[in-house]
């Protein structure tokens, strides 16, 4: 518990109503939470408006009331506070509550369309690998010291950060690496933390249902370059054409890598093999246990970021050398009738093509592409028929099949995808909804020494059907069906 005095430190209320010090219980901003002491956050989401329960909530026991405008009624008994921004008062309270957990640990962030994950993970190996206590916060799952704890969503909200940040701090904890998405930057669920550096992958063609135009979602992930203090650093990939622009109004220390332009960190890829490839990083030939262009600005992206945290860069490259990806990233398996399998979360226009240019720069002779793709329902729809589009440029075979339908109509999602295939294109697709049909077809089609792509869901475990979780996974999928066609 906390007194309401040392939870409001810093938060700059534009009026204040019956606000005597109080014990706290507990931060909330879902009125279903509220227990008896709570402080209650009336936050204005896409979808509900927190206002709304501010009624409800006193009656279940709120000590005390965040909000932008006074109800209509107040109670006498509790405290009522009001903020320009209740998002924003959130994440600034959350951390006081939890006594800035940020500042007692270095916090790594890592934003961008394609990468975070990978390159979050690979950091969080890299610094347990040489020692060190450390957590991560991404998409497929968060950790403390190796112990596991599921994720919801690529970055939680203000009060669970500052929980799992202060958890790590009490386990002793050194370092955090999080991926830190271009929604929780607009939502402010980053607001009170204090990061000690910050990593720019790129930025291509995604979250447009949220963002509306590609500027806005430009200047979501900027706003996390620009509110870094001067004490962090900020690591940018100058090879995409908006680097830079993270580094325009940023405080922190800029330091950018690369491997066609020049920059504080540079790599070349000598060799790229489906076993792993072969890298010169800062004069060094080494050999790592990823595949693609993609996993070399990953690669290198890690490798920066360490030696800005202050690690011997000889350790840092062999530690490295030794790592693999995050699960479902260009998750690659070859089945006992010699047909390679790659499970990958590739679910934009510029991730498919990064995953498929790849396949294509490495396989041999007359090897046949066969790609399963889908779209996820309720989300950027402008980009469906781009990813058929490129699915169909890059492979021999595509099968159009469901992701995440969610809410939408399936078939619907595959004939939005349609719209974007020339008439040759549409000669070497076939569209089946099932998306276990898809992949069984696929291993029937192909021949040994072909490759069959499953893109979009990588390490997801289920598939949302009309608001309905089943379990589904993609390489348990893949998997079955190759020993199925072996026996």
């Amino acid at each position: 518990m906390k007194y309401l005095s040392e939870i409001l430190n810093g938060v700059p209320a534009t009026e204040l109503q019956g606000a005597d010090d109080m014990q706290i219980t507990g931060i909330v901003f879902d009125s279903r939470k509220v227990v008896p002491g709570s402080l209650f956050v009336a936050v204005r989401g896409t979808v509900v408006d927190g206002h709304d329960y501010i009624e409800q909530a006193v009656k279940d026991g709120a000590a005390a009331i965040i909000c932008e405008d006074l109800p209509g009624h107040t109670a006498g008994e509790v405290a009522y506070i009001m903020v320009a921004n209740s998002a924003v008062a959130l994440g600034q309270m959350a951390a006081n509550f939890y006594a800035h957990p940020s500042t007692k640990l270095k916090l790594v962030g890592v934003t961008g369309t394609n990468g975070k994950t990978t390159v979050a993970t690979l950091l969080y190996q890299l610094f347990r690998d040489m020692g060190y206590k450390c957590g991560l916060l991404s998409t497929v799952e968060n950790q403390i010291n190796g112990n596991v704890i599921p994720a919801t969503h690529t970055t939680p909200n203000q009060v669970e950060l500052n929980s799992l940040l202060n958890d790590m701090v009490n386990q002793g904890c050194d370092y955090c690496f999080m991926e830190v998405s271009s929604h929780a930057v607009a939502q402010h669920r980053i607001e009170g933390l204090v990061f000690a550096g910050a990593i720019f992958t790129n930025l291509t063609h995604d979250h447009l249902d949220y963002h509306k135009t590609f500027d806005n979602y430009l200047k979501a992930k900027k706003a996390f370059f620009d509110t870094l203090p001067k004490s962090a650093f900020a690591l940018t990939n100058i090879d995409d054409k908006n680097g830079n622009v993270m580094l325009q109004n940023t405080k922190a220390t800029k330091k950018s890598y690369a491997l066609r332009s020049l920059a504080d960190f540079k790599a070349k890829i000598l060799e790229n093999q489906f076993g792993g490839l072969l890298l010169q990083i800062d004069g060094e030939e080494v050999w790592f246990k990823m595949v693609g262009s993609f996993n070399a600005y990953n690669l290198l992206a890690v490798y920066g970021a360490a030696v800005l945290l202050g690690q011997d860069k000889t350790k840092v490259l062999t530690s490295l050398s030794k790592l693999h990806g995050a699960e479902g990233r260009f998750d690659y398996t070859i089945s006992p009738n010699k047909v390679i399998g790659i499970v990958d979360y590739a679910h934009t226009p510029d991730a498919v093509q990064n995953v498929l240019s790849t396949i294509h720069d490495i396989r041999k002779g007359t090897s046949k592409v066969i790609t399963i793709i889908g779209c996820g329902g309720d989300r950027d729809k402008t980009k469906r028929p781009i990813m058929a589009k490129v699915a169909c440029q890059w492979s021999d075979k595509v099968i159009l099949t469901s992701d995440n339908p969610r809410s939408e109509d399936p078939e619907q999602i595959i004939k939005d995808m349609e719209a974007g295939l020339s008439a040759d294109d549409k000669k070497k697709t076939i569209s089946i909804t099932n998306r276990h049909e898809a992949i069984k077809t696929a291993c029937h089609l192909a021949s040994a020494g072909d490759i069959v792509l499953v893109a979009g869901k990588g390490h997801e475990k289920y598939q949302e059907i009309k608001g309905v979780r089943s379990h589904f996974d993609d390489k348990e999928e893949l998997l079955n069906n190759f020993n199925q066609l072996a026996q």
